[in-house]
């Protein structure tokens, strides 16, 4: 008899704005249903989760462990070369199989009581699995292989790794989309990533308010002083936004046309000092090769933020290229993860280039310190107003690619995606 699974009922009742993409009530950032509901219909659904690099896991025996929503996960490579994931929980009573976050192992052992599974999940041995003296031990009719961990689908893309609990998943470059396929292409096809570096951050909202601040591409030459103190971005800049069909996924890029900045510095200095935005200020750098970088990719674009439903972020800031994973920790806590990139043929000033230009971003980033604190302005500020609304009217009404950067069209993207996957 075939197993089909059940759709869980949901746990919240949410009632959206009638005016559609353009609201977004603030009790879906609060909610302790909805976030339950999350992890159902998002996090164990039919989508792509973000895992790891392959990079991290060149190796047999090589494993990473991280999470998908509240799940944790573990990511191997078997004997055989290829990747596995599966749910880090014991089919006895639960406990984490995997305790580290990362190295080399032949097979995981539960240390409660020495459960021992594959690098495939599978179990492989209980101990005193036949009891002791002819007494005790399991049931005589007890299979190893209905005990099996939880395991995860798998997908890659350019060396990323992708997985999924969810047998009806899209495969990924349709879920992906193609113009999306192809700014993933851009940065990381036919390279081998090294991993430069590794910070976890703790911020203190809702990770859909991180995810939207993501793909807010017109706050950051407001909210973002250096950005716009060095020239860095600008609204003014050539650039736009690409939404995908279903409106989760997101590119916003831009590129800084010197020889045009250069003529017009003073037009687009007087466009933001005669808005009020806080786009001047006394601030210098003692050292300025922060600034400095090379057009890597042949196109003149200086800034790529690339996001795939509900948690990945891919960025080239200049030549600072990162990977960011957005994890939710309860209703109002998330978990940034950030993993700083170069690639094995990097130059020495390339890679000395990228490394200076990691201190952009980060929790103590030039660029993105503001970002670790404004959502919980945010969540702090929506406290006593659950029966409010944000408002999403920035560049119209619809979740739709444009060669303006003056929009929310994205951000309304991903609450299309969201409320489809939700069932709002």
């Amino acid at each position: 008899m075939n197993y089909i699974p059940i759709k869980p009922a949901r746990r919240a009742s949410i009632t959206w704005p009638s005016e559609g993409l353009t609201r977004v009530p603030y009790s879906v950032f609060q909610d302790q249903d909805v976030y339950a509901d999350e992890q159902d219909a998002l996090f164990r659904g039919p989508h792509w989760n973000y895992l790891c690099l392959e990079a991290e896991v060149p190796n047999a025996g090589d494993f990473r462990t991280t999470r998908v929503g509240d799940a944790p996960v573990v990511v191997t490579r078997d004997d055989d070369g290829e990747l596995y994931a599966f749910e880090n929980r014991c089919a006895h009573r639960g406990a984490l199989v995997c305790l580290e976050d990362q190295g080399n192992a032949k097979d995981f052992s539960c240390v409660y009581h020495a459960w021992t599974y594959s690098l495939q999940g599978d179990l492989v041995g209980v101990a005193f699995k036949e009891g002791i003296n002819g007494q005790g031990g399991m049931k005589p009719d007890f299979c190893l292989g209905e005990h099996n961990l939880r395991k995860l689908r798998i997908a890659t893309l350019h060396g990323l790794v992708f997985g999924s609990f969810s047998d009806d998943v899209a495969p990924l470059d349709e879920y992906l989309g193609d113009e999306i396929v192809e700014r993933i292409t851009r940065v990381l096809e036919d390279r081998s990533p090294v991993v430069l570096g590794r910070f976890t951050q703790m911020l203190p909202n809702n990770w859909k308010l991180y995810f939207e601040n993501v793909k807010d591409s017109y706050h950051a030459s407001i909210l973002h002083l250096f950005f716009t103190t060095f020239q860095l971005n600008r609204l003014s800049q050539r650039g736009g936004i690409i939404v995908s069909e279903g409106g989760g996924n997101h590119v916003s890029y831009s590129a800084v046309d010197h020889a045009a900045a250069a003529a017009d510095l003073e037009h687009k200095a007087n466009d933001y000092a005669e808005q009020n935005i806080r786009s001047e200020s006394e601030h210098r750098l003692e050292d300025t090769s922060v600034l400095a970088g090379t057009d890597e990719f042949g196109d003149g674009v200086t800034l790529q933020i690339l996001s795939v439903f509900p948690g990945f972020v891919l960025q080239q800031i200049q030549n600072a290229i990162a990977i960011r994973q957005i994890l939710p920790n309860g209703t109002h806590e998330t978990e940034l993860n950030w993993t700083y990139l170069g690639f094995e043929d990097d130059t020495p000033e390339l890679r000395e280039m990228r490394m200076r230009q990691s201190n952009l971003v980060g929790p103590a980033g030039y660029v993105s310190m503001e970002d670790g604190c404004v959502g919980g302005f945010v969540q702090r500020g929506i406290g006593a107003a659950s029966d409010h609304s944000s408002v999403l009217e920035m560049g119209g009404d619809t979740a739709e690619s444009s060669t303006s950067r003056v929009t929310e069209a994205s951000i309304r993207g991903f609450w299309k995606a969201y409320r489809n996957a939700m069932g709002y």
